[in-house]
């Protein structure tokens, strides 16, 4: 195998491919990426057996063809040290792998490409699922959403954001049991009430794949027991959690008595004031509702205090209630400017908060206790 690239062409897709690969791994071969070149046709492939990505390159001039593999790390640590614009001549002798660029020469030891494990093609069968959707719907579903992942439960499900496909529409849900977050986007779906729940690290090795631009397609497909997303440049492929996700329209609050509406930017900017004297350990603030006016207030085990007023629109009783500061935050952080909406019944049930003009998701807060 021999080819010549430019250095930046190579960079982002070794990058990102490189992202997948743990750091420790029981198998030498998995430190590795999978480097085929056929003609133009570079890929690259990573995988930790849970979540593999294929980018793909088209290169100026046809090398020789041939594959093997690299440890990845190391070939992404000597390309970025590199000169910017550089070309780099790979070449594969025996079990060595080359790189020139200028007067700088490396050689990386290869394993054999037949030991490199790959997933299995989806197989073409009636369990098989396609849809289509923009990257930039995707992300944005991924992106308002993935803060409210558990992290290490021993409830696997709750590790990973379910996907809802029905009506039209993708819906994701994210739960820590704390904090849920909920987001929904159309989807040439033709199916009705498939559920599926992606695991965190592939949720956000995907968002790393996601352009902002409306026009950037994609392709998902689905099995029993893997997702594949499909782009130009990158195919992403990732097992799925087996395991049932919680019944999240129940702890939706749909009728409270109580709404505040605030705007998104003074909360956000009041909440980080008061948030400085908040307790270390459990950042908790304490709101109080009265009329038309909010306190916020927060102490800590220094017998330190802040507190702030604003002027908000509040219909109901008066309610003295507590959260998790960053709980809060996240949800202000993954709103759109403007008003928000949050609803209440209680001081230790669960509260709902949406933006009041645009439909951009819902999220439900457990309070804690004063």
């Amino acid at each position: 195998m021999q080819f010549t690239i430019n250095r930046e062409i190579l960079l982002k897709p070794l990058q990102l491919v490189t992202a997948v690969i743990e750091r420790r791994q029981t198998l030498p071969i998995l430190s590795n990426l999978l480097i085929q070149l056929n003609d133009k046709n570079l890929s690259l492939l990573g995988t930790d057996m849970e979540v593999e990505l294929t980018g793909r390159i088209i290169l100026d001039k046809s090398g020789e063809s041939g594959t093997t593999t690299a440890p990845a790390r190391k070939l992404m640590d000597i390309c970025r040290s590199l000169p910017e614009g550089s070309e780099l001549k790979f070449q594969q002798k025996g079990d060595k792998l080359y790189l020139q660029c200028g007067r700088s020469r490396f050689n990386l030891s290869t394993l054999p490409a037949t030991d490199f494990p790959i997933s299995k093609a989806l197989d073409n069968n009636s369990e098989q699922l396609e849809f289509a959707l923009s990257q930039r719907g995707l992300r944005s579903l991924i992106e308002s959403t993935n803060f409210a992942m558990a992290q290490q439960d021993v409830r696997s499900y709750l590790n990973g954001m379910l996907w809802e496909l029905g009506q039209g529409s993708l819906r994701v849900v994210a739960t820590d049991g704390h904090r849920l977050a909920l987001n929904v986007k159309e989807a040439n779906v033709t199916i009705e009430n498939n559920q599926i729940i992606v695991p965190r690290k592939a949720i956000y090795e995907l968002s790393r794949l996601l352009s902002e631009e409306e026009n950037d397609n994609l392709i998902i497909f689905l099995t029993k027991n893997q997702l594949r997303v499909h782009m130009q440049d990158y195919t992403f492929t990732s097992k799925l959690i087996d395991g049932t996700f919680p019944n999240y329209a129940r702890v939706i609050p749909k009728n409270g008595d109580k709404t505040l509406e605030i705007d998104r930017d003074l909360f956000k900017a009041s909440l980080s004031r008061v948030g400085v004297l908040s307790n270390d350990k459990h950042k908790s603030v304490c709101l109080e509702l009265k009329n038309n006016l909010l306190r916020i207030f927060a102490n800590n085990l220094e017998h330190e205090e802040a507190e702030d007023h604003l002027d908000v629109s509040y219909r109901g009783d008066d309610i003295n209630i507590a959260f998790n500061i960053s709980y809060l935050m996240d949800v202000l952080d993954s709103l759109p400017p403007g008003l928000v909406k949050i609803t209440l019944t209680l001081a230790d049930e669960s509260v709902r908060l949406e933006a009041k003009e645009q439909d951009a998701g819902v999220y439900v807060i457990m309070p804690m206790r004063l």
